[in-house]
């Protein structure tokens, strides 16, 4: 008796240590996924905004689908005439992965400013399109800008930032300055170039060429001294807002655009 009472009490603390020391995992039941927000043949689920134009007006068809692909194209434009466009998509949106491949090809539309030579980009945290001004060239907004190149040889960086009515920050130093390159050299016309941004609020960005990181930024705030913030009354932390690809007055086509929510 004594004997059997032995072995029970030993026998459950042994059952205990077992459980504690192999506890039970649990796993998110539906954890994020990329998913695909263009589904290669329309413009479903996208709205052009074109400076002097009103939202959802193309008239030269800036943005179409080409091939699989969603291509900026100024070949029915005779002159560029500050015709800066921007796609965006549907969606306001916190915190999400974003991923796609671009590439630039073509010739600079006729007019186009020198500094928009192979440059695009895709805003985040912008403001709704409806709220920009109908002759409004860039939304308020981060801007992941891309470049492209003629030469493998140049210097040219991509996944720069430049910052339309916002600010950032880096290391916890605020940066006031437009434009700030990152290190990653930026690819020849006619390559696909594959491109990944991570987005958490208003915390932290983190630009990805080829899986590789290229650029991180914290805290975007809005610019306090941007004509456009003021008129709309935002000012404080950058933590939501739509994106948009861009048209600069250089063909370039994006293709293969997948999007993981984070913010479930």
């Amino acid at each position: 008796m004594r004997s059997t009472q032995w072995v029970v009490s030993l026998g459950t603390p042994l059952f205990v240590w077992a459980c504690s020391a192999h506890p039970t995992l649990i796993t998110d039941p539906d954890p994020p996924t990329w998913v695909s927000i263009f589904d290669g043949e329309t413009l479903n689920g996208w709205s052009p905004k074109i400076a002097g134009q009103p939202l959802g007006s193309d008239t030269a068809d800036l943005f179409r689908v080409d091939d699989g692909a969603i291509v900026v194209s100024y070949d029915r434009e005779t002159d560029f005439a500050g015709a800066f466009g921007h796609l965006f998509f549907a969606e306001d949106l916190s915190d999400y992965r974003l991923r796609f491949e671009y590439r630039f090809f073509g010739e600079q539309a006729t007019g186009g400013p020198g500094w928009a030579f192979m440059n695009s980009g895709v805003m985040v945290h912008a403001q709704a399109p409806e709220t920009m001004r109908q002759d409004q060239a860039f939304p308020v907004s981060v801007e992941a800008q891309l470049l492209g190149t003629r030469s493998r040889d140049s210097s040219r960086t991509t996944a720069n930032i430049c910052t339309p009515g916002t600010h950032i920050s880096r290391q916890g130093e605020t940066i006031t300055q437009h434009c700030i390159n990152s290190e990653t050299r930026a690819a020849p016309a006619g390559e696909w170039v594959t491109f990944e941004i991570e987005v958490r609020g208003g915390g932290m960005m983190q630009l990805l060429i080829a899986g590789e990181p290229a650029f991180r930024l914290e805290a975007p705030v809005f610019d306090p001294d941007d004509g456009d913030a003021a008129r709309l009354g935002l000012s404080g932390a950058v933590t939501h807002g739509h994106f948009a690809l861009q048209a600069e007055s250089h063909p370039v086509a994006f293709r293969n655009i997948q999007l993981m929510r984070l913010d479930r």
